[in-house]
């Protein structure tokens, strides 16, 4: 029988392989991934993963309902979560996270 890989094992090979993403235990047991001081997401075992973007971004990406409120705090469009129950939310949280990837590491 073959085993395949869990959402946050896909993830974690994936985003993990990025030059600069260090990843490991946040400070509230979730599986943070960060460059250098800044957090790009994190998973909440293989249910949810959890980002911070700007306004803005926040924003859109909630209008084109790639992501959905953060459950502390619903009403920011800063904060923003989703589920992982198929292979695309897999591969949209990959993306998700490069978005975030691809912003902080613009910045130096």
């Amino acid at each position: 029988m073959t085993q395949h890989p869990t959402p946050s094992e896909r993830i974690t090979a994936e985003v993990g392989s990025w030059p600069g993403v260090q990843s490991g235990t946040g400070r509230r047991g979730e599986f943070a991934f960060r460059v250098g001081d800044r957090e790009i997401g994190h998973l909440h075992g293989d249910l949810s993963a959890h980002f911070g973007f700007p306004r803005d971004v926040g924003a859109r990406l909630r209008e084109d309902g790639r992501v959905g409120p953060h459950p502390v705090n619903p009403h920011s469009t800063k904060m923003a979560a989703r589920a992982l129950t198929t292979d695309a939310d897999v591969q949209d949280v990959i993306a998700l996270m490069r978005l975030n990837y691809d912003r902080v590491t613009a910045r130096g």
